[in-house]
């Protein structure tokens, strides 16, 4: 059997779904070692923070950049109203902010295991390859934007705000050389304890209902199936660590988890 790109992409976006799943149930059970969940050395060696994010998330930056540069970047720019040119902006969009702002954002860290950078970098290739194919092939250039694939827009960008919102929140709770745990306020963090993570699920939610896709429905699952729990985890943290932590708030779902 002949095995084209298509059909690699066709296994890759399927599969999302059962690992997102699988890392749904693991993520109860094992923490994932970095930030205030540092195992140290356990999980190999340890690499700056910054330097962490950037590695994983540039993948995912860079495999749709070049697809569609390969593609045609001057098609996009004489399709500024089409689906495709959308599409792109708001998955490049997120992840220019998340592989180069919001490194350079952030004020130390923990340093991240090696590992983790690994295993989230091949996520992001992953990812990138099947978001960026799908739009590059899949969505013709001079498409229309429909009234789903607009309001599907609207949540994204409602999403990704709220995103740069809860991190700049979570960020300024330290000042510079200050070291230590505070409790999130304002915003979304007066529902839940992971506003961070809620929003991007609604981000990416909104991002599936604009693309109309099986690739992007996938990303949108997984990526519950990948906060979630980790939210939820913050959360009892948060309840552990802080006497008068606020009891009203959720874990990751206003008013449902």
């Amino acid at each position: 059997m002949d095995i084209t790109v298509d059909t690699l992409h066709d296994w890759a976006t399927w599969s999302m779904i059962p690992v997102g799943i699988l890392s749904f149930v693991s993520l109860f059970f094992q923490v994932a070692p970095y930030g205030r969940y540092s195992a140290g050395g356990a999980w190999g060696p340890l690499i700056n923070a910054k330097i962490a994010w950037m590695l994983w998330e540039m993948p995912a930056l860079a495999i749709p950049a070049i697809l569609l540069w390969t593609s045609g970047v001057d098609s996009l720019i004489t399709n500024l109203l089409s689906k495709r040119t959308l599409l792109a902006t708001c998955f490049m969009t997120h992840y220019f902010y998340r592989a180069v702002i919001y490194p350079m954002m952030t004020r130390g860290g923990k340093p991240a295991p090696l590992s983790v950078a690994f295993l989230g970098g091949m996520f992001c290739v992953w990812n990138g390859f099947v978001q960026g194919w799908y739009i590059t092939r899949y969505v013709p250039l001079d498409a229309p934007i429909s009234m789903s694939t607009a309001v599907g827009a609207l949540i994204w960008l409602w999403g990704w705000l709220n995103v740069v919102r809860a991190d700049t929140t979570l960020i300024g709770l330290r000042k510079p050389g200050e070291t230590g745990y505070k409790i999130p306020r304002g915003g979304l963090f007066e529902l839940v304890s992971a506003a961070n993570y809620f929003a991007e699920i609604v981000e990416w939610s909104g991002y599936a209902l604009a693309a109309g896709s099986l690739p992007a429905l996938s990303f949108a699952v997984f990526t519950f199936c990948n906060v979630g729990p980790r939210g939820w985890r913050h959360h009892k943290w948060y309840l552990q660590k802080f006497e008068d932590y606020p009891k009203h708030r959720h874990a990751v779902i206003p008013y449902i988890w």
